[in-house]
C-alpha cells in the first residue's frame, strides 16, 4: 500500500500524510481511507485503536476481519459493497487450522477471545452480499455496534453474533438470507445455558425475505424494538431450551411484523415453517408489548399472529407477558398458547379477534 492508498486525517485537522507515520505522534485517531481496487483488510490491519477505516462507494472483492478494540470500519452507504471474491467458496481448514474468515464462507468477521472480550468495534454504512455462510460474523465482543449495513443474499445468516454482549443493532437491513436475516446467540456449537447479553439492543432494522426474520437463541436481558419485519417464512423467533439458565427475560416491543408468509420447508430441528409474526418456544419471563402483527397465514405448529410454543425439547414457555399488541388477519388465530394454563403465561389488552384457546383476546 502506497501513500495515496490510504489518507490520515488527524484530530479535525485535513492534514494529509504518507502511510506509514506521517500523522502526528499526538493525534488521537487517525481516517485511513481505502478507494476502489484498494485492499479493506490492509488498511484494517495498519490501524490502531481508536481509528476509523473509511471505505469510499465501489465493489471490494474480499472478506474483511477486524481484532482492533475501538476500531471503525465505515462505507458511505449502500454503494460501498463487498462481495466474495471471484470463484471462491467456504473450504475445511488444514486440520487442527482456524479457517479465515473468508474460508469460512464469511464476509465480515470481527472477533475477539472468550475469556477477553474484543471491545467497542462499530461496522456502520456499508453493503456485504453473496457470501457463502455469513455477510457480517461476530464473536467475543462487547459493546459492538453495527449500523447502516446491508445484508442481502447471504447463504446462512445476513449478520449473526454469538458468545458476545451488548451488542447495538441499528437501522441495518438484512434480505433474502439463507436463514436469519439477524441471528443473535449465546453459542452456536455448544449446549450450554442462556447468556446474559447485558442490553443487547435490535432496532430500526428491516428484516425482509429470509427465512427467519430475526432469531434470538439462549439469550437473556435484550431489546428488540422499532423493527420492520416482513415476507419472511417466520418473522420473529425467541428459542430457549432445557438449560440453565433459561432463555428469556428480554423485551420485544413497538415493532412492526407483518404478512411473514413465504414457505420454507422442514429442517432437522423445525417442521415447515409459513406465516409465524412473532414465537416464544422455551423462554421464560418475556416481555412482548405494543407490536402489530398482521396478515399472516398458514399450517404450520408454529403459524399464528404472537404464538407460544414448546421448545422441541419438550421445554415449556413459563411465565411470559403478552400485553397491547394490536393483532389482525393473521390464521389460525391472532394469539396461540400451546402450553397448559400452570405455565404462568399472561396475556392482557391485546387488541385481537380470535385465539387459541378462546378467551386471550
Amino acid at each position: 500500500m502506497t501513500k495515496r492508498h490510504i489518507t490520515y486525517l488527524a484530530c479535525a485537522t485535513a492534514f494529509v500524510g504518507a502511510f506509514a507515520g506521517a500523522a502526528p505522534a499526538s493525534a488521537a485517531h487517525r481516517t485511513l481511507v481505502v478507494h476502489p481496487g484498494q485492499s479493506i483488510q490492509k488498511a484494517v490491519n495498519a490501524a490502531r485503536p481508536g481509528d476509523t477505516v473509511l471505505v469510499l462507494a465501489g465493489t471490494y472483492r474480499e472478506s474483511v476481519t477486524l481484532r482492533t478494540a475501538a476500531l471503525t470500519l465505515r462505507g458511505v452507504g449502500p454503494s460501498t459493497v463487498i462481495r466474495p471474491p471471484a470463484r471462491t467458496k467456504a473450504r475445511p481448514p488444514a486440520k487442527g487450522a482456524t479457517p479465515t474468515c473468508l474460508g469460512a464462507g464469511n464476509g465480515i468477521c470481527v472477533v475477539g477471545g472468550k475469556k477477553k472480550a474484543l471491545r467497542d468495534v462499530t461496522v456502520a454504512d456499508l453493503k456485504v452480499t453473496g457470501f457463502a455462510k455469513v455477510g457480517l460474523w461476530s464473536m467475543g465482543t462487547d459493546h459492538l455496534t453495527v449500523t447502516g449495513v446491508t445484508a442481502d443474499d447471504n447463504g446462512q445468516w445476513g449478520i449473526a453474533q454469538e458468545h458476545s454482549t451488548r451488542g447495538v443493532f441499528r437501522r441495518d437491513t438484512a434480505r433474502r438470507n439463507g436463514d436469519a436475516g439477524l441471528f443473535l446467540a449465546n453459542s452456536v456449537k455448544a449446549e450450554q445455558g442462556a447468556k446474559d447479553s447485558k442490553g443487547a439492543v435490535v432496532e430500526r432494522t428491516l428484516l425482509e425475505g429470509n427465512r427467519i426474520g430475526l432469531t434470538v437463541r439462549r439469550l437473556r436481558n435484550l431489546t428488540v424494538r422499532r423493527n420492520h419485519v416482513t415476507g419472511n417464512c417466520a418473522g420473529v423467533f425467541v428459542v430457549g431450551d432445557e438449560n440453565k439458565p433459561r432463555a428469556g427475560a428480554l423485551t420485544v416491543r413497538a415493532n412492526l411484523v407483518e404478512r411473514n408468509n413465504k414457505y420454507c420447508p422442514k429442517t432437522a430441528r423445525l417442521p415447515h415453517l409459513q406465516g409465524s409474526g412473532i414465537v416464544l418456544t422455551g423462554t421464560e419471563q418475556a416481555l412482548v408489548a405494543r407490536n402489530t402483527v398482521t396478515g399472516h397465514s398458514g399450517k404450520s405448529p408454529l403459524s399464528g399472529g404472537i404464538v407460544l410454543f414448546k421448545s422441541f425439547v419438550g421445554v415449556t414457555s413459563e411465565r411470559n407477558r403478552i400485553t397491547g399488541n394490536h393483532l389482525s388477519a393473521n390464521s389460525p388465530a391472532d394469539l396461540v398458547n400451546q402450553e397448559a394454563a400452570k405455565s404462568g403465561n399472561a396475556f392482557s389488552r391485546n387488541s385481537c379477534r380470535a385465539s387459541r384457546p378462546a378467551g386471550l383476546c
